[in-house]
């Protein structure tokens, strides 16, 4: 007989725990989340390359309903974040909801039934609801370069970073100048002979400023929880304020740009490469990022950074478009990540995937639910995600709205909910005609905040704190509720 369950959720993050432990916390306890890693932390268990850190101070980058006074610097480093997502996951029993090493192989609606059918790398089960926590930093996403299966050397992504490897004395090919290769190359560059940086666009940094937290500091949030929720708030308030360059008026990006070009004056000494590493677009068109390495390590003999392209690899080289023939040993990817997670594709509602409907269209209702997929909820959707907040703030909205949906569907009776067709559309309307004017469709560049014909690729076009209050009560009203 087939297993089944009230709740599946998919994801063990900072997204699958969250939901665990607010849906235990409402008297939803038959649940369980496929985690197909063999351990759970989501992007946190995944990405283990040198440097590897969070962008947005601890203090913020973690749930609200479980503060930690012991971060060890204002900034988490991955194996510290991954401790903390463990941790809480210990605390709130939600460990053995857990199931690891389980893949979802297809979610399939069964509309006579009103109930899913799962499949999973370790058999089958139904449930009532779906819920998708699969993080949107999962899938790495490759370039295609002609001539890459006959490189001879080691190739391999920061996703999937070689510890085996050992990079002393190699010459070294980095491909992109995302957050992760920010973080990575200073690390590796003292170790390698020559350090080639291949740039499509230079990136905005902007100053870190990270440092190891005072021992005064953490017995004060220790002893004095209000002095926390006063550090999350001023570092809540400060992440904001970035919303005032992204959709309010590209007018306030001055402050932050002039920052962005005192610190690569400050830290590159070459005006040449000074000029190579200046970015020519308005900053928050793409995500600006937040080091103090980074631009020291490029100034470095050993390094040099290349813009004119790659035409192609060869067994012992990278050759650029300008005819440039560059000796290497090892290429690492630092080129991002697919923003759809491919689970997506396995998740077929009445008529379609998931995945189908996003490529043709990124469409959501609050970035929480999909019209034509009944029963079914995802956290960080399309424009359920902020450039101008931590995530877990995001996350815990979305949480709390899909508590509380599950919440109202058990005191109506009800065992079905989709949202409206038309109330998904006329959301998308509104994302995207407060888009319009935004800085990551008018700051000339090309992202991953966008599609590829140059729409919003799912940001919110607003504050975080107006979409905490329009997901604080489930809206049953926009939905189709019945028994």
């Amino acid at each position: 007989m087939t297993e089944h369950r009230h709740i599946v959720v998919i994801g063990a993050g900072f997204g699958g725990i969250g939901l665990a432990i607010k849906l235990r916390e409402a008297g939803f306890d038959d649940l369980v989340i496929l985690e197909r890693a063999a351990d759970l932390g989501g992007t946190w268990q995944a990405n283990t390359y040198p440097g590897c850190a969070c962008d947005v101070p601890s203090q913020l980058y973690s749930y609200s309903f479980a503060p930690n006074p012991e971060w060890s610097r204002t900034y988490g480093k991955q194996s510290e974040i991954l401790a903390y997502i463990r941790s809480v996951a210990t605390k709130f029993d939600v460990v053995r909801h857990i199931r690891l090493n389980t893949e979802l192989l297809e979610a399939r609606w069964d509309e006579r039934r009103s109930l899913w059918h799962i499949e999973t790398s370790q058999g089958a089960l139904t449930a009532d609801y779906l819920i998708s926590a699969a993080g949107v930093f999962a899938e790495a996403k490759y370039p295609t370069l002609p001539g890459l299966d006959t490189f001879a050397g080691k190739t391999f992504h920061s996703l999937h970073w070689d510890h085996e490897h050992d990079l002393t004395g190699e010459r070294v090919a980095v491909i992109g100048t995302g957050a992760s290769a920010v973080q990575f190359v200073p690390e590796i560059q003292p170790k390698v002979a020559a350090l080639t940086v291949f740039q499509r666009s230079a990136p905005w940094i902007i100053p870190r400023m990270d440092r190891p937290t005072l021992g005064a500091e953490r017995l004060l949030l220790r002893k004095l929880p209000l002095a926390g929720k006063a550090v999350r708030g001023a570092w809540y308030a400060a992440i904001e304020g970035f919303g005032l360059v992204g959709f309010v008026d590209n007018r306030f990006r001055h402050p932050y740009e002039l920052l962005g070009r005192w610190q690569l004056r400050r830290q590159v000494r070459d005006p040449e490469l000074r000029r190579t590493l200046t970015p020519d677009y308005m900053i928050g068109c793409k995500r600006a990022i937040f080091s103090d390495a980074y631009l020291p390590a490029l100034d470095q003999d050993n390094v040099e950074v290349v813009t004119d392209g790659i035409a192609e690899v060869r067994p012992h080289s990278v050759v650029t478009r300008a005819g440039a023939e560059i000796p290497v040993d090892t290429i690492i990817y630092g080129t991002g990540f697919d923003p759809a997670p491919s689970v997506y594709d396995r998740i077929v509602g009445s008529e379609a995937s998931v995945g189908d409907l996003m490529r043709k269209h990124r469409r959501t209702y609050l970035g929480t639910a999909v019209a034509g997929f009944p029963n079914f909820f995802l956290t960080l959707g399309p424009f359920g995600a902020a450039g101008n907040q931590s995530a877990v703030f995001m996350i815990e909205s979305q949480v709390a709205y899909i508590v509380d949906a599950l919440k109202t569907l058990r005191d109506k009776g009800a065992h079905r909910v989709e949202v409206r067709q038309q109330t998904q559309d006329e959301f998308i309307e509104e994302m995207h005609r407060r888009s319009a004017s935004t800085v990551w469709l008018t700051g000339g560049c090309e992202s991953y905040y966008t599609t590829p014909d140059g729409q919003n690729a799912g940001l919110y076009p607003n504050w975080s704190f107006e979409y905490r209050k329009r997901t604080s009560a489930f809206d049953a009203e926009s939905y189709e509720v019945s028994a």
